[in-house]
């Protein structure tokens, strides 16, 4: 087989027929199965129209391998990483391509105990594997099994963990699930909810899984994708909204009025609730924003650390530290008690019980924080030449800076205002954000002036 394009830095993704198809789902399958040596593995699928029938061909492949496949239908991927830690098993692998174009489709593909197979832990020997067909057992006599399974009431049991139920109050929430896979998770809380006689309402948005995403690809990053959480919120006159991606490893945030909350002041609120459980815990946060992590952070006892961006290596340096709770600004949240990895269900909850504890609004417990460090959110530049452009915007401010970090990109730190430039893995783009010290005005000027330089 020819050079594959859909194995990616953390996971697998392409373009269907021409990058991934049900030959190429078989390889994996055999390619996981043989390169795990695995007894055991689950397999999940988002909503999409090709995610049964490629996860069919996965499952093929791990039975040619001898590895016995655990079906569990419809689910998000963090229901995948769930199993991967509650089931006795050696892997699990989600057919999902989250927020990509409609024809594409994709895979994450974990080990036991939800630990990442990125392309620095394994997934580039299953590539290869892959290409090569150069199985250990061309004709395995012990074909493994096939059987359903369902996992979702001990996964509702473990998401619901991470609150008290009893400290809910009198809330309305909107949830858009995009009509992608989260809508089952959805009901399913909602009934724990109504057999609990906990008040709170779920005003449901585009909640049936359908193929063909009539209201569009479940993208909320994307301002053009927030519209109807935004009219919902209104309509209903709601405490907040919630909106999910299509494999709902990530939740977007609007609060009473249907404005948008960047992920980054969220992540400073799940440190706050964190760390209100466990004094002195580590906080583990990407370095694209990290003002307002670090205040947070620090002025609650916590000890904050950065790590490079990517779910690969925030989950490796949470379980280094034993980090109780990391956050992206892009909306991954992590956690120590989920097997550290990320959920989209948990944060949501988490901020709702915040809500209801401390009697706020949502606009009201990230008012101060905005103001304190407003920053200008990821503005994406597809540049033909991304690293001339860096270098461009370096010469021109690294002479006037505080510091210059490399953790992930480049950070500079200025008195009163800081950026940070990245370049994709996998596009021509490079990824810009701005934040300053209680001077929005500052931050916009400083976006704006780095924007003409990398675009010019």
């Amino acid at each position: 087989m020819d050079e594959l394009t859909c194995f990616k830095a953390y996971d697998i993704r392409g373009q269907l027929g021409s990058e991934l198809n049900n030959e190429v789902a078989y390889r994996i399958g055999r390619a996981f199965g043989e390169y795990l040596n695995a007894k055991k593995v689950a397999l999940g699928g988002d909503a999409r129209e090709t995610s049964e029938e490629l996860k069919v061909a996965l499952a093929r492949g791990l039975q040619d391998a001898g590895s016995d496949v655990l079906d569990l239908g419809l689910t998000g991927t963090e229901e995948v990483y769930f199993a991967a830690q509650y089931l006795d098993i050696d892997g699990a692998i989600e057919v999902t391509a989250s927020h990509n174009p409609i024809d594409y489709n994709g895979m994450k593909l974990v080990r036991e105990h939800a630990k990442p197979i990125s392309g620095d832990t394994g997934l580039f020997e299953i590539k290869k594997l892959v290409e090569t067909g150069n199985w250990k057992f061309e004709n395995r006599s012990q074909i493994g099994t096939f059987t359903k399974v369902s996992i979702l009431d001990a996964y509702i049991e473990k998401i619901l963990s991470f609150i008290n139920l009893n400290n809910l109050s009198l809330l309305k929430l909107v949830i858009n699930s995009g009509n992608g896979a989260a809508g089952h998770v959805i009901d399913a809380i909602e009934s724990k909810f109504i057999s609990a006689n906990i008040p709170v309402e779920l005003i449901k948005v585009h909640n049936e899984p359908d193929s063909t995403f009539p209201n569009g690809i479940a993208n909320p990053l994307l301002p053009e994708c927030r519209q109807d959480t935004i009219d919902a919120v209104k309509a209903h006159d709601a405490d907040m909204g919630i909106a999910f991606d299509g494999d709902f490893d990530r939740c977007f945030f609007f609060d009473e009025n249907g404005k948008f909350i960047e992920g980054y002041y969220i992540v400073g609120l799940l440190a706050e609730a964190f760390l209100d459980q466990e004094k002195g815990a580590k906080i583990i946060h990407d370095p694209r924003l990290i003002w307002n992590t670090l205040e947070v952070v620090k002025n609650l006892g916590g000890t904050p650390i950065v790590s490079k961006t990517g779910h690969a290596f925030i989950k490796e340096r949470m379980r280094s530290e034993d980090a109780i709770y990391g956050g992206e600004m892009s909306a991954h949240h992590y956690f120590r008690d989920f097997a550290y990895c990320d959920s989209g269900m948990i944060p949501w909850l988490l901020v709702a019980e915040l809500m209801c504890r401390k009697k706020m609004k949502l606009s009201e417990m990230v008012k101060e924080r905005i103001a304190a460090y407003p920053s200008s959110g990821e503005i994406n530049s597809k540049l033909e030449n991304p690293n001339s452009a860096i270098k461009k915007v370096l010469s021109a401010y690294q002479q006037d800076a505080l510091s210059i970090g490399h953790t992930d990109g480049v950070s500079l730190e200025f008195q009163d205002w800081r950026f940070n430039l990245r370049c994709s893995n996998t596009e021509p783009v490079v990824r810009l954000n701005v934040e300053s010290k209680k001077d929005e005005v500052l931050m916009s000027e400083k976006t704006k002036d780095i924007l003409g330089l990398l675009r010019s």
